[in-house]
C-alpha cells in the first residue's frame, strides 16, 4: 500500500475510533480491537499523538485536489469548446471522473475540520466543472441539431429528409386562396400513413458525447439542471416540428371565436398533427432521451416529460376547446373525428408517458377523452331539442318531403358510419328515461334505443305537421310520403341495423295503412256515386234519370279530384306506382260495370256515347297524371 493509502486507512480507524467512542474506556476498548485486527491500528498510531498521520493525510488529499484542480481550470478557463478536439474532452472528464471520486471518497470524513476545509474546496472545484459540462453539453446539442438538419428521418434505416413536414402543392395552392396570397404560408404536413419513422435529429457521435457528459453531471449531483438544458434545447426544436404541422397554439377563447369552416380546417390540422406527434415525433424523442440518458431512467424520463409536455398539453388544450364548444348538431361528425383520433392515440400516450413524472398528463388525456364523448352525448340532446322546436306551422306544397325528415335521416345515416364509437360513448353514458319506447329500452344497446327515441320524436313531429292540411287526404299523402322516405333511408343501412327489422317492417306497414286511409278519405266519394243497389226497383224513367245524375257527379267529382291531386306530390316513383294501380283496381272495375249497366239501360240506349265521358283508357291516363306535383315540391 501506498504512503499515501496507509495514511487515509490510519485516518479511517482514527475516525471510526472517535466516532463510536462515547468515553475513554469504550474508545480504549475499540483501540484494543482494532490493534489485535492489524498491528498497524496501535493504541500509539491512533492516539492524539498520531494528530501527525491526520495532517499527511490531509496534506495527501490538498495535494491532489491541488493537481486537479490544475486540470480542470486549465479546461474551464478555455475559450475555445473542449468538445472541438476529442483529446482534449477526454481528458477533462478524467479529471471530472477523479474529482468525483476523491469527494465521494473523502465525503464520510467531513467532520474532521481539516477535511471538511479540502471537501469545500473541491465542492467548489466541481460546481465549476459542471457548469462548463452544462455549457459543453449545450453547445453539442445546438450545433448538432444544426449541422444534422431539423427535420431528418429514417424509415428501417434509410433517409427520408422532410418527410412529414413536407407540403403538397395543391394544399398550398388552397390554402393561398383561402388567405388571400397575403402572408407567409405555414406548411401542412402530408397525409402519413406509415409511422414507422423515427426522426434523429442528433449525429451519433453527438449523441454519444452527451452521453459522456451527462453520466458526469448525474454523477455529480448535477442531473436536474443537465435534464434543464436538454430538456430546454429539445422542446424549441419539437415545437417547431408541431409548428411546420400546420398546428397553430390557440387559446380556448380562440377556438370558440373562430368560424365554423375556420375551426373544420383546424381540427383537420390537429388531426394530422395529432398522429405524426404521438406516432413519430414524441417516440423519437423518448428514443434520443433514452440514448443520452443511458442508465439514469429516472433522468430519461424528466427529460422526456419536460421536452414533449408543452406540445402534448398544446394537442389535448384544442381537443378540450372542441370538446366544450358549441354543441349544435353540424358539428358532431368532426367532433366525432376528434374523439376518435384521441381515443386509438391513447395508448401511444400510455406506452410514451408511463413514468411517474407524466401521471396528470395521462390523466388529462382520458379525462379529454370523456369530455369528448360528453360533448356527442349533447348534440344529440341538442338534434332531440331541434326535432321537438320545429314548428308545425307552414304546410309542405303538394303533401311531400318535409326538410325536418331529410335533415334528420341524412343526420342519422352518416352518423351511423362512426357506429363503434358511437356505441362507446352511448354504453359509458348509461340510458336515460325514454317515454313511450317498448320493452326495447331493456333488450337493446343504449345507441339503438337513442336512435329509436330520435324516430320517435320525428314521427311525433310529422303528425303534427299533417294536422296541418285542410285535407285528411292530403294529409295522408304527406304521411305516406314522409314515412316511405324514412323506412328508405333506414333499410340497407347501419341505421337500419340498429333499428332493427322489426321496426324496418312495423313502419313499412304504417306507410300501408297511411295508404289505406288516403284512399278512403279521398275516393270514397267517386266509389259511391257508382254503387247501383239503390237503382235496382226504379221504373225505367227514374232508373235513367238516376244514372244519368251518377254519372254526371261521377265526372265532376272524379275531375275535381284528379285536377287537385295533379299537384299533390309522391316523390317515390314505386310508391306513385303503388298507388295508381291500388286505384285503377278499385276504380276500374266499379266504373266498368257501371258504364255497361248504363249502356244497357232501354230509355237511354243508343244515346249513351252522349252522356260517358271517359272510357276506360281514359280513366286510366287520369290516374297517370296524379301525384306529379310542380316543380317546387319536387325538389
Amino acid at each position: 500500500m501506498s504512503e499515501n493509502g496507509e495514511e487515509k486507512l490510519l485516518a479511517v480507524a482514527r475516525h471510526i475510533a472517535k466516532t463510536l467512542g462515547h468515553n475513554n474506556t469504550m474508545s480504549d476498548d475499540i483501540f484494543q480491537i482494532l490493534s489485535n485486527f492489524d498491528g498497524r491500528f496501535s493504541r500509539e498510531n491512533l492516539s492524539e499523538k498520531g494528530a501527525d498521520a491526520d495532517s499527511r493525510a490531509c496534506a495527501a488529499l490538498d495535494h491532489s485536489l491541488k493537481s486537479l484542480d490544475h486540470r480542470i481550470s486549465h479546461h474551464v478557463s478555455s475559450d475555445r469548446p473542449i468538445w472541438a478536439n476529442a483529446a482534449h474532452a477526454a481528458a477533462f472528464l478524467d479529471a471530472v471522473d477523479e474529482l468525483v471520486a476523491v469527494v465521494a471518497e473523502w465525503n464520510h470524513l467531513a467532520s474532521d475540520k481539516a477535511v471538511a476545509a479540502c471537501l469545500v474546496r473541491a465542492e467548489d472545484m466541481l460546481q465549476h466543472a459542471m457548469f462548463r459540462l452544462e455549457e459543453e453539453f449545450r453547445t453539442l446539442m445546438e450545433r448538432g441539431g444544426e449541422s444534422f438538419g431539423l427535420t431528418r428521418s429514417y424509415r428501417n434505416g434509410e433517409s427520408t429528409e422532410n418527410m412529414p413536414f413536407e407540403s403538397e402543392e395543391e394544399d398550398e395552392e388552397e390554402d393561398e386562396v383561402r388567405n388571400g396570397g397575403d402572408e407567409e404560408q405555414i406548411p401542412v404536413a402530408l397525409p402519413v400513413t406509415d409511422f414507422d419513422i423515427v426522426i434523429d435529429a442528433l449525429p451519433a457521435g453527438t449523441i454519444n458525447d452527451l452521453h459522456e457528459i451527462a453520466k458526469r453531471m448525474v454523477a455529480g449531483g448535477f442531473g436536474k439542471e443537465c435534464s434543464h438544458v436538454y430538456s430546454s434545447c429539445r422542446r424549441e426544436f419539437l415545437e417547431e416540428s408541431v409548428s411546420r404541422l400546420g398546428l397553430q397554439k390557440l387559446s380556448i377563447e380562440d377556438v370558440h371565436k373562430m368560424t365554423w369552416q375556420e375551426l373544420e380546417d383546424e381540427i383537420e390540422k390537429w388531426i394530422k398533427a395529432s398522429n405524426v406527434a404521438l406516432k413519430i415525433l414524441f417516440p423519437s424523442e423518448r428514443r434520443l432521451c433514452d440514448r443520452v440518458f443511458f442508465g439514469f431512467a429516472s433522468a430519461a424520463d424528466f427529460s422526456f416529460m419536460e421536452v414533449c409536455r408543452g406540445s402534448a398539453i398544446q394537442l389535448l388544450n384544442f381537443a378540450d376547446a372542441v370538446a366544450i364548444g358549441s354543441r349544435s348538431p353540424e358539428r358532431l361528425f368532426r367532433i366525432l373525428d376528434v374523439f376518435e383520433t384521441l381515443r386509438d392515440l391513447i395508448p401511444e400516450f400510455e406506452a410514451l408517458f408511463s413514468d411517474q413524472f407524466s401521471v396528470s398528463l395521462r390523466n388529462e388525456v382520458i379525462t379529454i377523452w370523456k369530455r369528448l364523448g360528453e360533448s356527442i352525448r349533447g348534440i344529440f340532446m341538442e338534434l332531440e331539442n331541434l326535432i321537438r322546436r320545429d314548428p308545425a306551422k307552414t304546410a309542405v306544397p303538394g303533401g311531400g318531403l318535409h326538410p325536418i325528415t331529410r335533415y334528420v335521416m341524412n343526420y342519422l345515416r352518416a352518423a351511423c358510419r362512426s357506429r363503434q364509437s358511437l356505441e362507446q360513448v352511448f354504453e359509458d353514458y348509461g340510458l336515460k328515461e325514454y317515454p313511450k319506447l317498448d320493452d326495447r329500452v331493456h333488450s337493446s344497446s343504449s345507441l339503438s334505443v337513442q336512435m329509436d327515441w330520435i324516430m320517435e320524436l320525428l314521427e311525433s313531429n310529422l303528425e303534427a305537421k299533417s294536422k296541418i292540411y285542410k285535407d285528411p287526404a292530403l294529409s295522408y299523402v304527406f304521411l305516406m310520403n314522409n314515412g316511405r322516405y324514412i323506412v328508405q333511408k333506414a333499410k340497407d343501412s347501419e341505421l337500419g341495423t340498429l333499428l332493427g327489422d322489426d321496426w324496418i317492417r312495423k313502419h313499412a306497414a304504417k306507410v300501408r295503412q297511411f295508404h289505406v286511409h288516403y284512399q278512403r278519405s279521398s275516393w270514397s266519394r267517386v266509389l259511391g256515386s257508382l254503387k247501383l243497389d239503390s237503382t235496382v226497383s226504379l221504373p225505367p224513367n227514374a232508373l235513367a234519370k238516376s244514372m244519368k245524375e251518377k254519372l254526371k257527379w261521377f265526372n265532376t267529382v272524379f275531375d275535381d279530384i284528379c285536377k287537385e291531386q295533379s299537384s299533390w306530390f309522391v316523390f317515390d316513383e314505386q310508391l306513385r306506382e303503388e298507388i295508381r294501380i291500388s286505384l285503377e283496381k278499385i276504380l276500374l272495375p266499379a266504373y266498368g260495370n257501371f258504364v255497361a249497366r248504363f249502356e244497357n239501360v232501354p230509355e237511354i240506349g243508343k244515346h249513351a256515347d252522349k252522356y260517358i265521358k271517359y272510357g276506360t283508357e281514359d280513366i286510366q291516363a287520369k290516374l297517370n297524371e296524379l301525384f306529379q306535383g310542380s316543380s317546387g315540391n319536387r325538389k
